[in-house]
């Protein structure tokens, strides 16, 4: 089907149901452009595992002048801000975790996207009194928030970097000067319009497209001196580069000076913007502890919820037809409870410790039929809160990144700037998020308060799944997350239960063919999965949804001699490399 057609079905179905459409009716964040072959490899010191190979090799670089985990993750998103701008970079946010082998302690850093001071729980209304359209919302300045994850690695740097912090940006600016040759994937992703807003304004416009209005042809090389300009003032001047003076400016400017979808966020905004540490969020699977991030971000507690669950039946091969089920079933039951519990704990109650209680996760594991999908499965109530499901169009487009240095200390860290291009607003270089479109447009619904509502100096609700995996003698033997939307969650999940309960190798982990309900209908992914185990979901009673269900999972596994493994999914462009 032709992208525009598609981007017609989308505004049809999302005029004539708005909330419906808000919440599932959505394109991709970014489309499937094909697999490529990633062979498996392994390291026994230290490893970079990024979405990019000109990525990778930058943190590697640092690795080898003697930075920290920590540092060689300031060089990957640098250059992922240059050779992946369709996923993240300065102008988005991050959840970070941290380990710090020799205190032997996980850290959480969150660089989450925060709403305008003047933000209201009418900012995705038209001016009719319904709420927007989503393809209406996305595109310009009114869903861009104060981007975070500069501030968080600043954070960061400061607790756990060993070199300067301008060292770090070399290889981003150096290659910014150069250029970088345009991949397939990005000439895809261009070409697609998975991003209608792309061509709209000039400085996006003049940057993804020829001068004749082509989309940057495969193999160009692409230089991008305002960004080389952008990094080398941050390098000089710490993060204060972007959240105060002229860049600050210029970023308010832009997005209140867009005439057809003006936004809030100010310089005062972006001056004001905090990034926090927060306590992990860690859950004991069978003999492993499993660590994730915990709100904002859903993606911790829903993980770690699945997990809870699917620890309640006997482990099960990742390929059968039962896990397929099993998997589904949990997912169903913990994606429920997301939609009414999760958002920011700085705004509202969230019962992460109830969500997560044994018990309670044993009583949900009994609604599941072995042999029969449940359908739609109702929110528990492991506390009495009166809350309402969320509506909010989850799409983040997203990047994620493992990195093991020499001493043993690892960094894994999901990015995004939203759905694919982000905004389509472009400043100094670098593209501005729209991640406010992970707010639920709608504030209440049946007379009951969303938690994920709109409010100023909010963070909105993610499902970023950054994961640490330990064992019983407190050994970091894992790393993963990906990028998805929504479907990260299930993406992670997945990877993280075959990573425990089979023998794979990891690369093979995240090849496997994805399976993800997110309480609706099963998504199968589309080409990969096998005739048997379709016929065999539907006679349980599934109503598959045969799609592409495009991860960027990104890992590393320890073996048993001390070596790492990696996986790097087939579905993007990424790379492993290490020593």
């Amino acid at each position: 089907m032709h992208p525009i057609f598609g981007i017609l079905t989308l505004a049809f179905l999302v005029t004539v149901a708005p909330a419906r459409a808000n919440e599932l009716a959505r394109p991709d964040p970014e489309t499937s452009t094909g697999f490529s072959a990633s062979e498996a490899s392994t390291f026994s010191h230290e490893v970079v595992v990024a979405a990019h190979p000109l990525a990778a090799d930058a943190g590697f670089a640092i690795l080898e002048q003697g930075g920290s985990a920590l540092d060689a993750a300031i060089a990957v998103q640098a250059m992922l801000t240059l050779v992946e701008p369709q996923s993240s970079g300065i102008g988005g946010g991050a959840f970070l975790l941290y380990w710090d082998a020799q205190a032997q302690q996980l850290y959480a850093y969150d660089g989450r996207e925060t709403a305008p001071s003047n933000a209201t729980s009418q900012l995705f209304f038209s001016p009719d009194g319904d709420t927007m359209r989503w393809i209406d919302a996305v595109i310009g300045g009114r869903a861009v928030g104060a981007p975070g994850v500069l501030r968080m690695l600043e954070l960061a740097h400061s607790r756990h970097g060993k070199l300067a912090w301008a060292t770090l940006f070399e290889p981003a600016i150096k290659q910014s000067k150069e250029g970088f040759l345009v991949g397939e994937r990005l000439h895809q992703l261009i070409s697609q319009s998975v991003n209608p807003g792309l061509g709209r304004y000039p400085e996006a416009r003049d940057y993804f497209f020829t001068e004749t209005g082509a989309p940057l042809p495969v193999g160009t090389r692409r230089d991008n001196p305002a960004l080389a300009q952008t990094l080398t003032r941050i390098a000089a001047e710490g993060a204060d580069a972007l959240y105060t003076g002229p860049l600050a400016r210029q970023i308010a400017e832009r997005v209140h000076n867009v005439t057809d979808n003006p936004g809030y966020l100010s310089e005062d905004d972006l001056a004001n913007y905090r990034a926090v540490e927060r306590p992990p969020l860690c859950q004991s699977y069978r003999s492993y502890r499993v660590c994730g991030f915990p709100p904002p971000t859903s993606g911790g507690a829903t993980l770690l919820q699945i997990l809870g669950i699917m620890e309640n039946f006997a482990p099960q091969s990742p390929q059968s037809t039962d896990f397929a089920h099993l998997f589904t079933q949990a997912s169903r039951l913990a994606y429920a409870d997301r939609a009414q519990y999760l958002a920011d704990p700085d705004f509202v109650q969230v019962p992460v410790k109830a969500l997560l209680d044994k018990e309670y996760l044993q009583h949900r594991a009994a609604l599941i039929d072995p042999n029969k999908d449940m359908g739609k499965a109702a929110a528990g109530e492991p506390v009495s809160l009166s809350r309402s499901d969320d509506r909010s169009p989850e799409l983040p487009s997203t990047s994620h990144f493992v990195i093991v240095d020499q001493a043993g200390n690892a960094v894994s860290i999901t990015s995004s700037i939203e759905h694919a291009f982000g905004s389509t607003l472009m400043v100094g270089g670098f593209l501005l998020n729209n991640q406010l479109t992970d707010f639920s447009f709608q504030s209440e619904r049946n007379g009951q308060p969303i938690a994920n509502r709109v409010e100023p100096g909010k963070r909105p609700r993610s499902s970023m799944a950054p994961v640490m995996i330990f064992d019983a003698d407190n050994r970091l033997i894992g790393a993963i997350g990906s990028p998805g939307g929504s479907h990260i969650i299930n993406y992670v999940a997945q990877s993280v239960l075959a990573m425990i309960d089979s023998d794979l190798p990891l690369q093979q982990i995240v090849s496997l063919p994805h399976i993800s309900n997110r309480n609706g209908s099963t998504a199968i992914e589309d080409g990969q999965t096998s005739a048997s185990l379709l016929d065999a979901l539907e006679s349980r009673g599934h109503t598959l949804d045969q799609r592409s269900l495009n991860s960027g999972l990104h890992g590393v596994r320890r073996l048993p001699d001390g070596r790492w493994e990696t996986g790097v999914d087939p579905r993007r462009e990424g790379k492993a490399v290490g020593r």
